[in-house]
């Protein structure tokens, strides 16, 4: 078949080039030609030669309108969160047309920063302001001299926090102000997220895409994905979720401590049958706790409101008794600077309004420690504010974290749960944790929790059934250990196993001692070495049985072994970290540099995990 001039859009001499390539051509080839075509249409160019055509390739124009379409997201997340946002942007945008780019911040390549045209940052802040683990390296090197001008970049930062912690989203806001010197151009203004972070999250992914939307149309007429569409895009969640908790049946509560003992420590079997859970040994368990009913009462008699009378416990304006809502939907037992200016606006008082000041500032932190919403109200009195504009300014109930102490493989059906009461005298007034009272005083077998789980991408076994582990949790610390080695033991995994455990007293604190004792006999758990604080004259800890083995430790290190920490962050995971420096210097004849150097080799190896709060 030959080409015509008739109605084409060829010129004569065109059409007699192609009427002499075309029949040439294999079926194969005029298919290839014609798929090539059609995908790249408008965006291709034929190279010439002078021996004729020799490539088809992208044009200048074609590569401009291809770059404005890549996007890079990265994440620095400690216990998944962050993660799972920036997994939901990737796959919105993706479906929008974007290239996109998902990666963590340590196994992002930093000298590719410079090339980026959109980068979207998604962070949480660990402990006081820090960055979280897998965010340390890019962190430092966005702080550092080497950090490159990013005069042709666009960016936003979606940071995540907690409100109640002094440097609320620091390392998010940190970063936003970093990449601002560096030349870049917000695309959209950073959001910082509490621990009620979905709504938030969602608005800022529809910021994200419509300012993404109007570059790329104003620029090349790219197509767009609409915040409709994007919603439709989410990543799909189980019937059961964070969003849509389970009710799980207890089937155990029981205490883990001795009589005589300090502490109370539960130990929950839970029944997830029929919820479609599935988790991994280094998962946590979300559940829903309910406020203390006392406390619930007191805080009604003192404002003078009626339990019956209805409120908002959303956005949708959904209405519950006044009673439940606090029971069971607003959280109560905290207070941080953003509620008490809130409350300031509705309630003005002039020692409210003093504390508040810029100079008070560190008045105002002793003040918010360990009070609640029952003392702010005393202590701000009288009020004359009705219900509904009260709680609005409450956040919302957040679920409360625990690690399982159970393998999935060795109990399909179950989750078990180590959960330590906590209790203590504050300002004249008994204190206790939400959740692990209600546990602890108010939970039977045959009661219900609302529960989901929560993934934890950065605690986990290594893939390497052969590779030992090092395991450090004093404390309920170890309950995500008891997991592990469960599952180690229904996978028969072959790799050697060592456990440094640590409490008060021998006799009454030794959580999980008939586990502990079985593993070792049948040889899931290698080695175990303990420290019971309070049973000498001076304290033992765990990092000072690290030190009297420092030099089998090395030899583990240095053999591949895996190391994870489980527990306090304050005090613990700290000296527990600096025992790790003292032992490389000591045993590796590492500078203190060098010895910081190889710990932050192991945590982008992914062989120094921890899991701390």
């Amino acid at each position: 078949m030959q080409l015509q001039a008739i109605n084409s859009p060829f010129s004569q001499e065109q059409i007699e080039v192609l009427n002499q390539v075309l029949p040439t051509l294999t079926e194969g080839q005029q298919l290839w030609l014609s798929g090539y075509l059609t995908a790249s249409y408008g965006n291709t160019t034929l190279t010439a030669s002078k021996n004729g055509i020799s490539q088809l390739q992208p044009s200048v124009a074609a590569e401009n309108k291809q770059k404005t379409k890549e996007v890079t997201i990265l994440y620095g997340s400690q216990t998944g969160n962050g993660q799972r946002l920036a997994e939901e942007l990737s796959q919105r945008l993706g479906h929008g047309g974007y290239q996109v780019t998902l990666s963590s911040m340590n196994e992002f390549k930093t000298n590719q920063l410079k090339k980026l045209s959109f980068l979207f940052l998604i962070v949480s802040t660990h402990g006081e302001g820090d960055p979280p683990d897998n965010a340390i390296p890019f962190y430092d090197f966005l702080n550092g001299r080497r950090a490159p001008k990013l005069n042709d970049l666009y960016f936003s930062v979606l940071s995540l926090g907690d409100s109640s912690y002094e440097f609320f989203c620091e390392t998010g806001k940190k970063m936003d102000q970093r990449l601002e010197e560096l030349g870049g151009k917000r695309i959209c203004p950073r959001v910082d997220c509490d621990l009620d972070f979905d709504e938030p999250a969602a608005e800022w992914f529809d910021s994200v895409t419509n300012q993404l939307n109007e570059l790329l149309l104003e620029n090349s007429g790219s197509s767009q994905i609409s915040p409709a569409q994007s919603a439709h895009l989410s990543v799909e969640e189980s019937s059961y979720s964070r969003k849509n908790p389970f009710k799980a049946e207890v089937l155990e509560n029981i205490n883990l401590n001795g009589r005589g003992s300090n502490k109370e420590t539960r130990h929950l079997e839970l029944l997830i049958e029929d919820s479609g859970f599935e988790f991994k040994p280094g998962d946590s368990l979300g559940i829903y706790p309910e406020n203390d009913p006392e406390l619930v009462d007191f805080i009604m008699a003192e404002l003078g409101w009626h339990p019956e009378e209805l409120v908002s416990i959303n956005k949708q304006g959904e209405k519950r008794p006044l009673q439940e809502a606090l029971r069971h939907h607003f959280e109560i037992t905290v207070l941080t600077k953003p509620l008490l200016e809130k409350m300031a606006q509705i309630h003005p008082h002039e020692r409210l309004a003093e504390l508040l000041k810029p100079e008070h500032k560190e008045e105002l932190k002793a003040y918010m420690e360990a009070r609640d919403l029952l003392d702010m109200i005393r202590d701000f009195s009288p009020w004359d504010i009705q219900p509904e504009p009260f709680v609005q300014h409450l956040r919302k109930m957040p679920a409360r974290l625990y690690s399982i102490a159970s393998s999935y493989q060795a109990n399909p059906e179950e989750v078990h749960l180590t959960i330590s009461k906590v209790r203590y005298e504050a300002h004249s007034r008994l204190r206790h944790g939400v959740c692990s009272v209600q546990c602890a005083e108010r939970i039977r077998p045959g009661d219900y929790l609302p529960v989901y789980v929560h993934e934890n991408p950065n605690f986990k076994l290594p893939e390497d059934p052969d590779a030992p582990i090092i395991m450090i949790g004093p404390g309920t610390g170890v309950a995500p250990f008891r997991a592990f080695l469960e599952e180690r033991e229904v996978t028969e995994a072959t790799g050697k196993s060592w456990l440094f455990f640590g409490d008060q007293h021998y006799v009454t604190d030794f959580l999980y001692q008939i586990d502990w004792q079985r593993w070792l006999k049948i040889g899931t758990l290698t080695q175990m070495d303990i420290a019971f604080s309070r049973d000498t004259e001076e304290k033992v800890y765990v990092q000072h049985r690290m030190l009297e083995k420092k030099q089998e430790l090395y030899k583990w290190l240095k053999e591949g072994a895996y190391l994870y920490i489980c527990g306090d962050e304050k005090h613990m995971a700290h000296d527990v970290h600096a025992t790790l420096l003292t032992i490389l210097e000591e045993e590796g004849g590492m500078t203190s540099k060098e010895a910081e150097e190889y710990l932050t080799q192991l945590l982008q190896e992914k062989r120094y995990q921890r899991d701390v709060y």
